[in-house]
């Protein structure tokens, strides 16, 4: 018999002792075991033997099931696991399960195994090989017939299904199976030598900026970081390309960060045209099984590159040689919920532990990132120009004050609009609210439609007719009379992404308008079908939300507007001016990035801002470094830093009282400064009241130490066990 220690998902700081009654199960340090825990089965993962067990081993638990027969997690992977927790304040089973694919933390009792590597395949039916017989049949849905066209000019009349869904929905690749016009069938993964088989395609001459940031990062032995601060169109993804190039041919693999899931398939498609060799994505859309599969050919080398988001920063690699992060400054790349990590700064923490280089790319640099570059902690490599015959769009401001608007445009704005229009060029408009309207109001009694576990306005949904709060989600009819005066003069307040393109249909009839928001792109491959219509000119107006400014090329776009920024001029949150500069530069990049000439513009009520006189005469550059000088003088981050302690309750005096003592606890320490507690900018979501204290230090390690002492008070509370709360180091923001 032997006792080991496990770490078990649960929000408890502590691993737990479990005997082994049999002595011939070998070394299962890292492993999976299947163990009870109170009265459930759990999913843990050895992480020593124990030398003294707190209670007599006869009166342990055993181990009901040892799951693997190799280590599921590498030594350097657990040593990241244990610096997370330490790092985030966060228990060590929750976060080496956060690093772990989710087929692997299931109850499955050993029915799914690390070391296995299957795929689902789908083959024509010998019935569907008969095209004349099946495509009458097939008349009646397109999706179908498209479907049954893209298979059967694959390779052996078969495709994998992780790359049908990708182009179609779940529902048409089951109709098909009912059809008996699709087989599908578990194959075990057939796995060539991706480094035999690498065709490296033409690329293009590398202008002189992209040669000194290529031959920069090439010339690099073991770790590194570079911030590369490339302008919109100036070529970032050419200079990623080519620095992992050489990397590939002594076969070495390479782990690519991107911070939407709409950006996957086109990054994708773009790097397996260059070499030749299948990538492999890791995003949300994709089901545990395909994960999984993603993250076993990385383990064991066979695959060379992986693309994904934020969480495939946890991905194993046999052979690592670099590690890109693509859009660097993207609010997605920080988990909000549960383990608040950074898939940024972990980047760095896995590059120098794996002693590799670490590329950080974007237009518009965190001030993080460009504070590091500035301090020399990073290499900076900027790209000025644009690639190719492309010139940099011009910014302007439209004061809206007094003007006749449409819509939410000003009548001048969409003249503007026609003359691009009518040039054969496409415009698009940003509109940072989805729906119908964010607000529906009685013009009688004033009444405002509201969400009552929120306190926060109903957005209208025409399109569905329905009210729903895009805080918690709740959902209502669309009222026809006011529910508190019973009058039908309700009307709504406010322009969304809904009524925007609605009205664009209206003004513009003649031209074709699509909607990009998260209602019209849900479904698998729905994103990307829109986006090559819209290359392909199906589309002239495009209409948006931050959907639209993630790094997409439109190249006939060659007018951009946004409609409203002055509600982002006047935020509480000391982060917001550089965000609105982010998203301002972003939507700019949109425009002219094919050689025509493109223009941005902004509606505004206060054309007279600094933020925007700054931002539209001398770019983001000069924007960042003055608000760099800002924050110095502020002591806010990047030279000072910062733990959130967030708590939330039904009860709205329990959560600020839990706060007080929170507040009481650090104030002891002399080093640190205390500011709280006060309301989060979402004061209410789903009937809880929220919370924030902000405990700030000169000293990261000193700030450190103190949470980690505070923190073990704090969990002996009472308190503690009567609110809901958390500790996000590093915040990137107060709501």
């Amino acid at each position: 018999m032997q006792v080991v220690q496990v770490a078990i998902p649960v929000p408890m700081y502590q691993v737990f002792d479990y005997r082994i009654e049999s002595e011939d199960v070998g070394d299962i340090i890292a492993c999976r075991v299947l163990v009870p825990f109170g009265p459930r089965k759990v999913v843990g993962i050895v992480m020593g033997h124990a030398e003294h067990a707190i209670v007599e081993e006869k009166k342990l638990k055993s181990v009901i099931e040892v799951l693997d027969s190799t280590p599921v997690c590498s030594a350097s992977m657990r040593e990241l696991g244990e610096w997370m927790s330490r790092y985030y304040h966060y228990p060590i089973g929750e976060v080496l399960h956060t690093l772990l694919p989710a087929a692997l933390r299931k109850q499955a009792s050993g029915k799914t195994k690390a070391s296995v590597q299957t795929e689902t395949m789908l083959y024509l039916s010998d019935e569907a090989k008969n095209i004349d017989d099946v495509d009458p049949r097939l008349s009646r849905s397109q999706k179908q017939r498209a479907l049954f066209h893209f298979i059967l000019a694959s390779a052996e009349q078969k495709a994998p299904l992780s790359k049908v869904k990708d182009e179609f929905s779940a529902s048409v690749v089951k109709a098909m199976i009912e059809k008996d016009l699709l087989i599908k069938r578990e194959e075990e993964l057939q796995v060539g030598d991706w480094k035999q088989s690498i065709q490296i395609a033409d690329k293009p001459l590398a202008n002189v900026d992209q040669s000194i940031a290529i031959s920069s990062v090439n010339v690099s032995n073991g770790f590194d970081t570079f911030l590369i601060e490339g302008v919109t169109g100036s070529g970032k993804t050419e200079v990623y390309l080519q620095i992992i190039e050489p990397l590939l041919l002594e076969g070495k693999q390479i782990l690519i960060l991107v911070p939407e899931i709409g950006l996957t398939p086109q990054t994708v498609q773009r790097f397996e045209d260059r070499f030749g060799i299948p990538v492999g994505m890791l995003h949300s859309n994709l089901n545990d099984t395909e994960r999984l599969t993603v993250w076993q050919q990385a383990r064991d080398g066979n695959i060379g590159i992986v693309i994904g988001t934020r969480s495939s920063i946890f991905t194993e690699l046999k052979n690592p040689g670099m590690i890109i992060v693509d859009e660097e400054h993207d609010e997605s790349f920080k988990q909000q919920d549960n383990l608040k990590y950074h898939a940024r700064d972990i980047a760095v923490y896995r590059a120098k532990q794996l002693n590799i280089p670490l590329v950080l790319g974007s237009a518009t640099p965190s001030l993080e990132s460009l504070h590091n570059a500035i301090e020399k902690k990073y290499k900076h490599l900027v790209l000025p120009n644009r690639a190719g015959s492309a010139s940099m769009p011009s910014q302007r401001l439209m004061n809206i004050k007094g003007q006749q608007m449409q819509f939410g445009i000003a009548q001048g704005m969409l003249d503007k609009m026609r003359e691009q229009l009518q040039a054969g060029n496409q415009v698009m408009v940003f509109v940072n609210r989805r729906g119908y309207a964010p607000a529906l109001l009685c013009h009688q009694c004033g009444h405002v439609e509201s969400c009552q576990r929120c306190d926060n306005p109903m957005t209208v949904h025409k399109s569905v007719n329905n009210l729903q709060c895009h805080r918690c989600a709740d959902t209502r009819y669309l009222p026809k009379r006011c529910p508190e005066c019973g009058s039908d003069d309700v009307d709504t307040f406010g322009v969304g992404t809904e009524q925007m393109q609605a009205g664009l249909e209206e003004i513009f009839a003649e031209y074709d308008t699509v909607r990009i928001d998260s209602d019209t792109v849900r479904g698998k491959g729905k994103l990307n079908r829109l986006l090559q219509d819209i290359n392909q000119k199906k589309y002239q107006v495009l209409v948006g939300t931050q959907i639209l400014s993630k790094g997409h090329h439109f190249p006939d776009v060659t007018l951009v507007l946004i409609v409203d920024v002055d509600s982002a001029l006047f935020s509480a949150d000391f982060r917001a001016p550089e965000k609105l500069a982010q998203l301002i530069t972003q939507l700019s990049g949109r425009a002219g990035r094919s050689g025509k000439a493109g223009e941005m513009w902004l509606q505004t009520h206060c054309p007279e801002h600094p933020l925007l006189q700054d931002l539209i005469n001398n770019g983001y550059s000069d924007f960042a470094r003055y608000a760099l000088l800002e924050r110095k003088h502020a002591g806010l981050p990047p030279y000072e830093h910062q733990i959130c302690i967030r708590s939330e309750s039904h009860k709205k005096g329990l959560a600020m009282d839990f706060l007080k003592i929170c507040a009481d606890t650090f104030t002891q320490f002399q080093h640190a400064k205390v500011l709280g507690p006060f309301p989060a900018f979402i004061e209410k979501r789903q009937g809880r009241f929220r919370f924030v204290l902000i405990v700030q230090s000169p000293s990261r390690n000193y700030l450190q130490k103190i949470t980690e002492q505070a923190n073990f008070g704090l969990q002996t509370l009472a308190i503690s066990r009567q609110v809901r709360w958390s500790i996000d180091v590093s915040p990137i923001d107060f709501s």
